[in-house]
């Protein structure tokens, strides 16, 4: 078995024939749309599994979504976390967004490839964007108190929540936030260095 699914299988063993050959597709998909057009840094391309692939996969192991879970997820880039989590989740819908018109094309590419039938992306803004979601996800956007204004019109008040894959200290940038928040550690969780400073914020909304 290649060495980069083998990393994904140890964390998600119950991955079946067809998501992982989706995962294996990954590297050869990014290494082709990436020579195209920057999604991720090129020093990253080597480290695609552990720096995107498993890093999106966090989210699974701290906000695990049920069948049918409308799933937004804003700042998109390079298709993470969305494209990977659409992997693990072939019966929940996720529509991931940018305002990058180039980096959508990719990741549109990227999905048609794959044969994702439960994602679709679009060039937008979650400020301007509409549409009714479960869960918003997001790597790194902005701060949490900004991310929250610019899409909780996204979500129905009091039944949708955010979990943002986070990095570093975040003690004062949660200190604003007056409804209930979560953070787990994925150094708890995924054994690689990388994870050392690496977070999973969970919001209500």
């Amino acid at each position: 078995m290649d060495a980069h699914i083998q990393l994904i299988t140890r964390y998600f063993p119950e991955l079946d024939d067809v998501q992982r050959v989706r995962f294996g597709q990954l590297g050869p998909l990014y290494e082709e749309w990436n020579a195209r057009v920057n999604l991720i840094s090129r020093k990253d391309v080597g480290s695609l599994y552990e720096r995107h692939v498993l890093h999106s996969l966090g989210l699974a192991k701290v906000c695990p979504f049920p069948d049918g879970t409308r799933v937004l997820d804003v700042g998109t880039g390079g298709g993470f976390p969305g494209i990977p989590m659409a992997i693990l989740y072939p019966n929940v819908r996720f529509h991931l967004i940018d305002g990058i018109g180039k980096k959508i094309a990719a990741v549109q590419g990227i999905i048609g490839a794959l044969g994702l039938g439960n994602a679709t992306a679009e060039k937008a803004r979650s400020e301007h964007h509409q549409g009714r979601y479960d869960v918003i996800v997001s790597r790194a956007v902005t701060t949490m108190p900004e991310f929250i204004r610019m899409t909780r019109h996204l979500v129905p008040k009091g039944a949708g929540r955010i979990c943002a894959l986070k990095g570093g200290t975040l003690v004062d940038e949660l200190l604003p936030l007056r409804r209930p928040v979560e953070v787990i550690e994925l150094s708890g969780i995924f054994a690689e260095d990388f994870f050392a400073t690496k977070k999973v914020v969970t919001v209500r909304l």
